[in-house]
């Protein structure tokens, strides 16, 4: 996969532009109002999502397999910290963290990378630290296409796997947590073939006390 992400910011530099998912705009607005200080973001990319959140005076640190957008992301954001390595061990973060926001990565991984995955963020953050996420939904039009290879999960393109949530699979995901909310939102993006909008699910919970 990290092949694939490489050369994919390679060729396309900084693919969704710089303006932030509203899933983030969302996530902050969250986040702002339980007192975050302090967040940890995987998968952060170039640092489209990371500024705002940085910017807003909140400590970000970011973790990212692309070397190549790394290097973006510390020209773009140097506010934030950035790690090249994998998520699925993030355990150089650190503890003690108030927050995670994860943009559109739980879905690139099979289930059994899904499940470290989670038990990395929960392992970052503390006691009552909260968890925003989004991922794709059964609604994509891309559903479906591709080879299959897991249940609800298609490998569309060569090197990327992606998983298909279901309301249900999604809050399964997050069994012992509080989930506070859940819900779809449109989140438009214009790369590749040209405008066109993601039906995104997030989920919002908290880490047990």
């Amino acid at each position: 996969m990290d092949e694939y992400w490489d050369k994919r910011f390679q060729a396309e530099g900084k693919i969704w532009g710089e303006t932030p998912s509203k899933t983030a705009v969302y996530a902050l607005e969250l986040f702002t109002k339980e007192g975050v200080k302090k967040m940890v973001v995987p998968g952060s990319g170039y640092g489209r999502n990371t500024r705002l959140f940085s910017s807003a005076g909140i400590k970000v640190t970011g973790m990212e397999i692309s070397e190549t957008a790394v290097n973006f992301a510390r020209k773009f954001d140097p506010t934030t910290r950035v790690y090249y390595d994998s998520v699925l061990d993030m355990s150089i973060l650190g503890t003690n963290y108030d927050a995670v926001y994860c943009f559109n990565v739980l879905h690139l991984f099979r289930a059994y990378d899904r499940r470290l995955l989670m038990q990395q963020c929960l392992g970052r953050i503390k006691k009552g630290g909260l968890l925003f996420f989004t991922v794709f939904s059964e609604k994509e039009d891309s559903c479906g296409i591709g080879k299959k290879i897991e249940a609800n999960t298609y490998e569309s393109k060569p090197g990327r796997p992606v998983h298909y949530f279901t309301e249900e699979d999604l809050k399964k995901t997050f069994a012992g947590t509080e989930i506070i909310e859940t819900g779809i939102m449109e989140d438009p993006e214009d790369h590749g073939g040209g405008p066109h909008i993601h039906n995104l699910r997030y989920i919002y919970a908290r880490k047990k006390k």
